[in-house]
């Protein structure tokens, strides 16, 4: 875990040293920790703490404030490898793409504050409160309301799918400062606040978890008068929706990665029981209506793979990334989902026993057709501004 890498091209000969070491740590929690986890709805506790020791979770906090610095290609790489060994992404995913919002657009002071103890395991930052039950994917219309009162701001509003709360220390909230009557742009009059969860769960932010379709901590919350100082604001008031965009394309990018690492399990998997179960006195691989559908699913695997690269590439230049970000995760969300449903087939019966943990995975990939943005939103925002099209909503 070395310096920030050189802005080419990646390939996988590039990371080897790195993938080893994230399969040296996540190879110590098997398949069965894997499925007690999923069976008991627990968070992964144990394999978060050594990620974290490791070092791995702290890939995009620069050196001076205890992290390795790593360039977001290489942070991909991280979580590609944790889901392509089996593992589960979504418990942790969030402390590489939140906490990128206080190192790109935090103060001085804030990031001497957070940092070096997200770092260092003793604080967690793996939660962001955006999406509003009656508004979902239309932020601009939010309605949880911030109003300044001299040194402070009092938050009033409800927030859904805010995930891993119950295991962070910090969120970030994203919340309207100014009346949206009132501004000249939708996108203006939106400021991001930092949260101590620590002090406000109990008191001013009730806690509602919502059992899901995965094993995948995620709760509903409701805000009533919480206070938060004017010096844990992000940024400039009214600002909020730049930032926290910028945090979202980082977002899609490694979820794009995790959807990769999940279309190679998903066809390793495929192959080697295809190679392996014989029928009728021949290997199932021979048969072309069982070859074909996992090479092909290798194949979009593979093309997603570099979309993910191109669109890291270009986050860590600081350049325009959003068309990028989002057909990354387009790509690898449905290259994962038709390698789930290759490998399920593959499998026959055996793929819905859960000692498989294909059933379990199968749940798991299904979720990015969806969140964090789902695949029509996608198509709408390649049509207008990549394509010139008319706005279809």
């Amino acid at each position: 875990m070395g310096a920030r890498s050189c802005l080419i091209m990646p390939t996988d000969n590039n990371f080897e040293s790195l993938r080893d070491g994230v399969r040296s740590v996540v190879s110590q929690f098997d398949s069965r920790y894997w499925q007690d986890l999923d069976q008991a709805r627990a968070f992964p506790e144990k394999f978060v703490d050594a990620l974290t020791k490791a070092g791995w979770l702290s890939a995009l906090i620069p050196e001076e404030y205890g992290g390795t610095n790593l360039s977001l290609v290489e942070a991909s790489v991280i979580m590609e490898e944790i889901n392509r060994a089996g593992g589960n992404s979504g418990a942790c995913h969030g402390q590489m793409y939140v906490m990128a919002c206080v190192v790109r657009h935090g103060s001085e002071a804030q990031k001497q504050a957070l940092l070096p103890k997200i770092a260092s395991g003793e604080l967690r930052m793996q939660s962001m409160a955006v999406t509003e039950p009656t508004t979902g994917s239309d932020t601009t219309q939010l309605k949880t309301f911030a109003q300044r009162l001299g040194d402070r701001y009092v938050v009033n509003g409800q927030k859904v799918w805010t995930s891993r709360l119950q295991h962070s220390d910090f969120m970030l909230l994203l919340a309207r400062t100014t009346p949206l009557a009132a501004v000249k742009k939708r996108s203006e009059g939106l400021s991001v606040f930092l949260v101590d969860l620590r002090e406000a769960v109990g008191k001013s932010i009730t806690v509602r978890p919502i059992r899901n379709m995965v094993n995948h901590e995620t709760n509903e919350i409701f805000i009533d008068n919480l206070e938060i100082p004017v010096e844990n604001r992000i940024g400039e008031e009214g600002k909020g929706l730049k930032y926290i965009l910028d945090g979202l394309n980082a977002e899609r990018i490694l979820i794009a990665a995790e959807c990769v690492g999940d279309g190679y399990w998903f066809v390793d998997k495929a192959r080697d029981y295809a190679n392996q179960r014989v029928v009728f006195g021949r290997p199932i691989a021979k048969n072309q209506g069982i070859q074909f559908p996992i090479a092909k699913a290798y194949v979009n695997v593979e093309a997603a793979s570099l979309m993910r690269y191109e669109a890291a590439r270009l986050f860590d230049a600081q350049k325009s990334c959003g068309a990028q970000a989002n057909m990354a995760k387009l790509l690898a969300a449905d290259a994962s989902w038709e390698a789930a449903n290759v490998c399920l087939q593959t499998h026959g019966g055996f793929g819905f026993a859960a000692e498989y943990d294909i059933e379990r995975k199968f749940r798991e990939t299904r979720l990015y057709q969806v969140a964090p943005i789902s695949t029509n939103l996608i198509l709408s925002y390649i049509g207008e501004h990549v394509l010139g099209m008319p706005k279809s909503y």
